[in-house]
């Protein structure tokens, strides 16, 4: 595999997974004990993957759900590291009961926690402005 430059970029993707409640539109945000997080599920892009495959594919790995892609939500940027990320996510809807989620390599789920919210106090819950302001923006363009 070719090295990276420390110019190219951290490529992934990602989505705001919503499902309809008696209580109104909710939003899944997910716990990431490995980081001591909350965030929506997002992930990189694997070699020849477009960016709505990595999206499916990460939101099935982290939520165990399958998802129906509705519009594109946005873009956010910002620093991993040194290398600056790229994250591209789309709207989506749950399509089904949740499935097992995946074990990471040291044998626990990647995700520790999962939890359905109104969109609005989703974003409080979100560890990361960029995020708390993509969900800001999908909110208002849907009201």
């Amino acid at each position: 595999m070719a090295k990276q430059s420390k110019r190219e970029f951290v490529k992934a993707a990602g989505g705001l997974v919503w499902r309809e409640s008696p209580g109104g539109r909710q939003l899944l945000v997910i716990h990431r004990e490995r980081y001591n997080d909350w965030s929506l599920p997002k992930g990189k892009l694997e070699p020849g993957e477009t960016w709505p495959e990595a999206a499916g594919r990460e939101v099935a790995e982290e939520t165990g759900y399958s998802v129906t892609f509705e519009e594109f939500a946005g873009v956010t940027t910002y620093y991993h590291g040194r290398r600056p990320k790229v994250v591209l996510f789309w709207n989506m809807t749950v399509s089904g009961e949740a499935g097992a989620q995946p074990i990471d390599q040291e044998g626990s789920p990647e995700v520790d926690e999962m939890r359905w919210l109104d969109a609005a106090e989703a974003a409080r819950w979100l560890t990361y402005p960029v995020e708390r302001a993509l969900v800001a923006e999908n909110l208002a363009a849907r009201h």
